[in-house]
């Protein structure tokens, strides 16, 4: 028998029960959409975690100061001032494999421009803080070297203080205010939008770092003594006082190659501890993190997120291929007397095993087909209407419709070996 004829005999079969064929590839049908969109969601997550750790600049170490202490009362990390601009400079110094090195304060207050005003923070910066995390300018230039040596008052905004302040105007060479200081804006932050912790990245200002030490952490102490002036004795609520000079609340590091940010870690810790002379066994007054551990620990999660999604799906996809087993089997149960005349006018064994696969490999590609078109539609209404991030891949596709070709050989092989096997004789005496 041609392949033609079985495939034109299967056919036939299965148009004969049509309805019953639907419904026994509807388990493959939802198997393989639920593949494909499951899997999009996935992939389409972890492209997105990838955009977003791209954000924060490549090959990077942080060093924050310790947390402060007063008596049992911690403060947050960062709340201790105990680096400096000269560690800073020592790390730039002394190990060769850095290539950038960003140290900066922050703070926070209210920014106006004539009747719009907008609560944002403020990082005083140095020159390396735009390639280490990878800012660009969408408007004006970034800071002088004559900014920088001379507490300029200056300021970049980020998009959203822009966009707060000033609209669809262009603010370059405009004066905001911060606090009662006033700053001319020199220039505007590419948009970067949320950020790795889900924070808005555009939603901050940058000024040189002596702007933020000499005028704006002073103006905040300065305000602070005046708004607590009235309180005297056990009552009085202490000012904050200004940022002591030269200390620094975090410094950024960028390592010109991945491998070496291991051993960078390890000498910044060293070179550290020493210049803060920590006695062997005490607690570090200062923290290293290292970017590329805590990239490569999400990006582990979210594949495996990804491949429990896709595990998830193809539960329905096993479901299916049961169904069609199922379906079949009670076919060659109905149909033995039929087997038996096909026998009888010469067809044989091997014959009769290719209608019964054929017959099952047709519901399954059916279904296949039909669940790749519902599952691409999924993935596209999913990825419009909804919240989840969707990347469909022609790979994926092609995987379900293998998936679907493998199912039907697998669970449509042993009723068409059944069918195969029975005798003639036997088959003709039935009475079906």
């Amino acid at each position: 028998m041609k392949a033609s004829d079985v495939l034109r005999s299967a056919v036939f079969s299965l148009r004969g029960n049509f309805l019953r064929s639907i419904l026994t590839a509807l388990g493959v049908i939802i198997g393989i959409a639920a593949v494909i969109v499951m899997v999009s969601v996935g992939q389409g997550t972890q492209s997105e975690l990838d955009n977003m750790i791209s954000k924060l600049g490549s090959n990077r170490l942080e060093v924050f100061s310790s947390s402060s202490r007063q008596g049992p009362v911690r403060g947050g990390a960062g709340s201790a001032a105990s680096l400096t601009d000269a560690d800073a400079e020592a790390i730039r110094t002394e190990i060769p494999e850095v290539q950038y090195v960003a140290a900066s304060i922050r703070g926070g207050g209210q920014v106006v421009f004539a009747e719009n005003n907008w609560s944002t923070r403020w990082d005083g910066i140095n020159a390396d803080y735009f390639p280490v995390n990878d800012w660009q300018m969408a408007l004006g230039e970034p800071f002088s070297a004559r900014d920088f040596s001379s507490a300029g008052k200056v300021v970049v905004l980020g998009e959203t203080v822009r966009r707060e302040l000033f609209g669809d105007a262009d603010p370059v060479g405009a004066t905001i205010r911060l606090g009662r200081v006033p700053l001319r804006v020199v220039g505007v932050l590419s948009s970067k939008g949320q950020g790795s912790w889900g924070q808005d990245s555009d939603d901050l200002i940058l000024v040189p770092i002596e702007t933020g030490r000499r005028r704006l952490a002073t103006a905040a102490a300065a305000g602070n003594v005046a708004a607590t002036g009235g309180a005297t004795g056990a009552a009085a609520t202490p000012a904050a006082a200004p940022r002591q000079a030269s200390t620094v609340q975090q410094i950024s590091v960028s390592v010109g190659r991945a491998e070496d940010l291991s051993f960078v870690e390890e000498e910044i810790n060293a070179l550290m501890r020493q210049r803060h002379r920590i006695a062997p066994g005490a607690e570090d007054d200062f923290a290293v993190r290292n970017i590329a551990e805590i990239v490569s620990t999400r990006t582990e999660t979210t594949r495996l997120m990804s491949l429990l999604l896709g595990a998830v799906a193809s539960i329905s996809l096993i479901v299916g291929g049961i169904g069609i087993m199922n379906i079949m089997l009670v076919s060659v149960t109905e149909r033995i007397r039929e087997i038996g005349l096909r026998m009888a006018v010469g067809a044989g064994p091997k014959e009769i095993q290719a209608q019964f696969l054929a017959e099952a490999m047709l519901i399954s590609l059916g279904g296949g087909f039909i669940g790749i078109a519902l599952g691409i539609g999924g993935a596209l209404l999913a990825s419009k209407f909804g919240a989840l991030p969707v990347q469909l891949d022609v790979q994926v596709v092609m995987m379900a419709a293998g998936f679907s070709v493998a199912t039907g050989l697998f669970f449509g092989f042993y009723p068409a070996r059944k069918a195969a096997q029975l005798d003639p004789i036997e088959a003709l005496r039935h009475q079906g």
